[in-house]
């Protein structure tokens, strides 16, 4: 059984004991979280497809630490004109574990 879900403007592919890392959310280390915008659930090869959710569905977790990404450079530069520029960026992440997927 797996299900599709949203969180973050970005979509994961979860099943039970999954670990993810997604953008990082208001919740302390060790408590649980619901995601309850699930897109689709397959549950032994019956596909459920929302529209734009399944209802009903939701995907529990629990939040194990919260940490930063790896460091991202970007380079700025204009030929012959002595401009350039480095511009650096970190993203805040939250890590979890799929306890469950509810129907």
């Amino acid at each position: 059984m797996y299900a599709v879900l949203e969180t973050g403007s970005k979509q994961y592919r979860v099943a039970a004991g999954d670990m993810l890392e997604i953008e990082r959310l208001a919740i302390e280390p060790g408590q649980p979280v619901t995601f309850d915008r699930v897109l689709l659930v397959n549950n032994d090869g019956k596909v459920t497809v929302g529209a734009p959710t399944v209802g009903g569905a939701s995907v529990i977790a629990d939040v194990l630490e919260h940490k930063r990404g790896e460091k991202k450079l970007t380079f700025k530069m204009k030929r012959r004109k002595g401009y350039h520029k480095t511009i650096g960026h970190r993203q805040e992440l939250t890590v979890v574990k799929i306890k469950e997927i509810k129907l």
